[in-house]
């Protein structure tokens, strides 16, 4: 969120501002070269009334053409922004009213004097939110094939203000382990509404003939380059362990990790998992909408088996970019509640989170995590997580220029005080996220214009 006299929202940024008097232009007529300017003179064949205003343009060019000397005023100005939700405690309800001085920014435990600051009915960022729908028979989709829940979602995007824009995913962690986007960034809100009508059928038609075929794969099946390496990336997490991600042509992805001391290799195959949603998501939104504020609500049943170091780069990930993670999470179904308990210690043996992977990276983007389990909670959930996303405060501080990139992630945390109408000590709850990455690209450099990070 940011006012219109302060650029798109970026972690670093240079700007220059140039002033510049002008000459008259007359397109279509003999130019006479006059130096940096141009006077454009017509063919006036020189009758005695058109030959005197072309001298009388000539001599008012003159002071013009002294002034034509470009004034150009270089500012490098590099900035953080974050945004922060601020809630009361005891009613769980935004606060939109605070002031810069009931704010406190730290970075990495130091305080950080604020640059900018707007809230909630002041300009800010649209949103580019994306949809990423947990289509498993025996996840959401149980759900998402309920024309009511359907209903109460459409209802609730339909209230997002038209400068918003929502995508849309379908994804299935299960056996088919594919996804596909419904829809495009849009703001047409017939077009949001037919989008989720289309996953109502995806998830009908699922419980006899699995994902359509566009889910699957845009290629000939068994083509050779379907199972061609597009990128390998290796994690390295912080208690030993190593996880290798390989993406294939047609989407798809392998992981690996090896444990500390290289005795115990895991490998999991044609996979699409929450990190690989997560993932084309982001990479979606800054590529399309590099001026909107990001946004992701996963909606599933909770259930997103993800190695731990692959978590904590998706954590990376969503705070490099700015990303908020929300999460809306359904009921589980009663066998999983059963399992859970035993099936999770095993899982942490394997380096494996099962369950609560998507409330973890919520909190650390500064995002909502929300649980639904009844129809009236869809609408509900959905509009908690929208109405907390348009009623942040956008602030930001300016970094000095001996600061440069040292390639590790700096610590933000964000402190609000504030008293009540009787002057008592407000509690309040902020949610902000944790961090951010001072890029390479953050480091001042003399140039003309910049673009948005």
């Amino acid at each position: 969120m940011n006012t219109q006299s302060i650029p798109q929202q970026t972690q670093g940024r240079e700007t220059t501002d140039t002033q510049r008097q002008g000459l008259l232009v007359c397109p279509h007529y003999r130019s006479l070269s006059t130096g940096p300017g141009r006077l454009c003179v017509g063919h006036f064949r020189f009758a005695p009334f058109r030959l005197l205003m072309v001298l009388v343009v000539l001599a008012l060019s003159i002071p013009a053409q002294a002034q034509e000397v470009e004034d150009t005023i270089k500012i490098k100005t590099r900035v953080v922004f974050l945004d922060a939700l601020v809630k009361d405690k005891k009613t769980n309800q935004p606060v939109s009213t605070l002031s810069t001085e009931n704010f406190e920014v730290l970075d990495d435990g130091k305080p950080r004097s604020i640059s900018y600051f707007t809230r909630e009915g002041q300009a800010r960022k649209p949103l580019a939110m994306v949809l990423i729908l947990d289509v498993r028979d025996n996840g959401a989709g149980r759900f998402l094939k309920r024309a009511e829940i359907i209903k109460a979602m459409e209802s609730e995007l339909a209230k997002l203000p038209p400068g918003d824009e929502v995508a849309i995913m379908a994804m299935d962690i299960g056996e088919d382990e594919r996804r596909f986007w419904v829809t495009e960034f849009t703001n047409d809100r017939a077009q949001i509404a037919s989008a989720l009508a289309r996953v109502q059928e995806i998830c009908e038609r699922k419980d006899a003939e699995g994902l359509p075929a566009e889910a699957k794969t845009t290629s000939v099946p068994g083509d050779p380059d379907d199972k061609q390496v597009v990128e390998t990336e290796t994690i390295k997490g912080r208690n030993g362990g190593t996880v290798t991600r390989t993406t294939l042509k047609d989407g798809t992805v392998n992981v690996k990790r090896v444990n500390k001391d290289g005795n115990v290799t895991i490998e999991l195959g044609d996979i699409y998992d929450m990190a690989a949603a997560v993932r084309d998501a982001a990479r979606k939104a800054e590529q399309l909408r590099p001026h909107s504020q990001p946004s992701i609500v996963w909606i599933s049943d909770g259930i997103a088996p993800i190695f731990f170091e692959d978590r904590d780069a998706t954590e990376q990930i969503l705070i490099r970019n700015n990303v908020i993670f929300n999460s809306l999470t359904v009921e589980l179904r009663t066998l999983f509640k059963f399992l859970l308990p035993v099936g999770k210690p095993i899982a942490g043996w394997m380096g494996l989170s099962l369950y609560g992977s998507a409330k973890h990276l919520a909190q650390r983007s500064g995002g909502e995590a929300v649980k639904v389990n009844k129809v009236k909670d869809y609408s509900a959930g959905l509009s908690r997580i929208i109405g907390n996303l348009t009623a942040r405060y956008n602030l930001g501080f300016t970094l000095a220029e001996n600061e440069t990139d040292d390639g590790r992630m700096h610590t933000l945390e964000v402190r609000v005080r504030a008293k009540d109408v009787k002057g008592n000590k407000r509690k309040l709850v902020v949610s902000s996220r944790q961090g951010y990455y001072m890029s390479s690209a953050m480091a001042p450099k003399e140039t003309a214009t910049t673009k948005a990070q």
